[in-house]
């Protein structure tokens, strides 16, 4: 999967479980964060990954009794998809024939129409 998140980006949170952690970590499914940092992440138990800092969340030292002292450690952005405002016009994109995609013989191509 291809995350094309960038800074600034409405997200909405698809997966807040946490396996083996009993301390809140803050996000809840089904809720829109805005992107304040999204980059490559090395966590020495995680490992490497794509993550996101929110603006609506700092996560502070973690530092607890499971924590492992990382400040302000973003979450995967696995656990985010894009906001999708106009779900309509998403699914339109998907019909639209691409700039590189040949046209076959004796088919007709739409012109656009502006609604």
């Amino acid at each position: 999967m291809s995350y094309d998140f960038h800074v600034g980006q409405k997200v909405v949170c698809i997966n807040d479980t946490f396996k083996h952690v009993s301390i809140d970590q803050l996000i809840r499914k089904g809720t829109i964060y805005t992107i304040r940092w999204v980059g490559e992440y090395t966590h020495y138990v995680d490992g490497t990954f794509i993550g996101v800092k929110l603006e609506e969340i700092h996560r502070g030292n973690d530092d607890g009794p499971e924590g492992y002292g990382a400040a302000d450690m973003p979450y995967r952005a696995t656990r985010f998809r894009p906001l999708v405002e106009d779900k309509i016009a998403s699914l339109r994109k998907l019909l639209a024939p691409t700039p590189d995609a040949p046209v076959e013989k004796g088919k007709k191509v739409r012109k656009t129409e502006k609604v």
